[in-house]
């Protein structure tokens, strides 16, 4: 069925734009290879876009084709925003990164005493991370105090600052955070701080429920490699990775990276550092950000995950090239992999060999919620 249906996404000329060129090609190699529905992306060299184009479908039942607009979700790429808003809460003065969070979190219990801001932005804290666990669906409409008593039930998993361990638990409790601090829901602080700001009137909240125009469907693949309709009991990711948004959008985003617009330039060189541990060592995480070198270029970027959808924002900060991608696929970290082969044949470094072909059995094509989610944690 996956085979026909991709014959038909091809077949429609939905694939690529007419006047091909060298992504078209990897994008189009890639499609016929992987389970991708669907595709949008955007390249930008030094702060002008120079290639923005979509592919294949949006809604493989309606036949409906994706856009430059479509909507996607973007997973944990929601993390970047999460810190940029504590961010501008610390810029006006209404926190401090080396704060206890039990300063701003009343249902915090004891044994988070000793935890820092800085540590739940840098995935340092050692509380247990929630998506791995039952209890915290999208549908249980948990409060922020029920979410704080249901993962204070687990006891940290090392001490405060000893070690870096992915933890969506402390982006969930970094947007608590911002609303105690601020007065407003997470969502209204975004909206209003970063999001009008940026002119970013498609990026929203994921909610299932919510009427989003130009929403693309998310996808899985069974056991005989057929497309599915991903899995409807969706972990809640709050703060840690609800964003939804367009290849446009997160172009708006990027290019207030590179300005003052948003982040002061000392937010920014605290956003985009190392995280050091208390014996030390340093890890390539900063807030939000992997920060990891990729074949002789520094690399600053993430990818999301969430069920039926990959995404990527990679920046090459000593090219000026930034690359976005997203997909209503399940493969995991397909998005990130496309991205990094996109840079390569834009630095002119060429392709250093085709994707890895993953086999039906190797797509894990029914993963549970939470083994989606934990895909975010990739670079």
């Amino acid at each position: 069925m996956r085979g026909a249906l991709i014959a038909l996404i091809f077949s429609l000329g939905l694939a690529a734009p007419a006047q091909g060129d060298a992504v078209d090609d990897l994008i189009q190699s890639e499609m016929r290879r992987h389970p991708i529905p669907g595709l949008a992306l955007t390249v930008v060299k030094n702060g002008q876009t120079v290639k923005t184009a979509a592919y294949g479908m949006a809604d493989l039942e309606s036949h409906t084709p994706v856009t430059t607009d479509t909507v996607f979700e973007i997973g944990s790429i929601t993390k970047q925003f999460t810190a940029a808003a504590v961010l501008l809460l610390a810029q006006d003065g209404k926190l401090s990164l080396d704060n206890k969070i039990v300063q701003y979190l009343k249902e915090a219990p004891a044994g988070w005493s000793q935890i820092t801001l800085r540590q739940l932005l840098t995935h340092t804290s050692g509380l247990k991370n929630y998506t791995g666990l039952p209890g915290f669906e999208l549908t249980r409409h948990l409060t922020q105090a029920q979410f704080i008593q249901q993962i204070a039930a687990y006891p940290l998993e090392f001490q405060p600052g000893g070690k870096w361990a992915y933890c969506n638990t402390g982006y969930n409790l970094l947007g608590y955070i911002i609303e105690n601090v601020s007065g407003r829901t997470y969502w209204d602080f975004l909206r209003q701080r970063i999001l009008a700001p940026l002119q970013m009137t498609a990026t929203a909240d994921r909610d299932p429920q919510a009427l989003l125009p130009n929403r693309a469907r998310g996808y899985q693949t069974n056991t005989a490699g057929q497309f599915i309709n991903r899995d409807y009991d969706l972990t809640d990711i709050f703060a840690a990775g609800a964003l939804a948004s367009t290849v446009g959008d997160l172009a708006k985003w990027n290019a207030a990276l590179d300005t003052g617009k948003i982040l002061t330039p000392a937010s920014r060189r605290q956003m985009w550092a190392p995280v050091r541990l208390n014996e030390g060592a340093t890890h390539d995480y900063g807030f939000g950000w992997f920060l990891q070198p990729w074949r002789g270029h520094a690399n600053i970027g993430h990818s999301g995950s969430t069920a039926g959808f990959s995404a990527s924002l990679q920046r090459f900060p000593e090219t000026g090239l930034a690359v976005i991608v997203l997909t209503n696929s399940d493969e995991f970290d397909i998005a990130t992999k496309l991205a990094r082969e996109i840079a390569e044949l834009e630095m002119g470094t060429g392709k250093q060999g085709r994707i890895p072909h993953l086999t039906p059995a190797t797509w894990n094509p029914s993963p549970s919620r939470n083994e989606r989610i934990l895909a975010a944690c990739s670079p």
